[in-house]
């Protein structure tokens, strides 16, 4: 059984998932890829304490401070070995700070013993991370420092990016 509830955040309504212990999903209203990884029944319940302690890590998120990722139980459900290791990668990300998509796809490589890595295949695993926000995939921009590619668009994208404070006078929106 998969628990899911609505918020408003700053940047437009969100909704939640849970597994009933971990959070297993965030995604904006109309988001690409919205309920990725999602194949079961969903019930709609707010009154989770995942969701609430979700809902002041956002708050305090959105305040200028910088909750920690580790507060939250995450959970990763229906995703492959590789996803979730791009998606752990994306954690180890730090707040304010941005890497391409070239830079990911080093690390993964390295992870995995390989001297390469497509950044097309990591750029297909971030689009589908199902925890926008706290699994921080806004963080990654293209390999000349481009805003590209974000699953709920540039515009918020843009908005994170700039509430983290990441100096984007030198980035390009494409």
């Amino acid at each position: 059984m998969v628990y899911m509830t609505k918020d408003k955040i700053p940047l437009g309504d969100i909704y939640l998932a849970s597994d009933g212990v971990n959070l297993v999903g965030l995604w904006f209203e109309g988001q690409k890829y919205f309920g990725y990884g999602i194949d079961k029944d969903v019930v709609f319940k707010d009154d989770l304490v995942i969701f609430a302690k979700t809902k002041l890590w956002l708050e305090r998120y959105f305040k200028g401070d910088k909750p920690k990722i580790k507060e939250l139980p995450l959970a990763f459900m229906k995703s492959s070995d590789f996803q979730k290791l791009v998606w752990l990668e994306l954690i180890n990300i730090p707040y304010g700070e941005v890497i391409s998509y070239k830079e990911l796809a080093m690390r993964i490589a390295r992870k995995m013993g390989r001297e390469t890595m497509s950044p097309q295949a990591i750029g297909n695993a971030v689009s589908h991370n199902p925890i926008s926000i706290i699994v921080p995939c806004h963080r990654v921009v293209g390999k000349h420092g481009e805003i590209t590619g974000y699953a709920s668009g540039i515009e918020n994208k843009i908005k994170l990016l700039e509430l983290e404070k990441v100096n984007l006078k030198e980035m390009k929106e494409v």
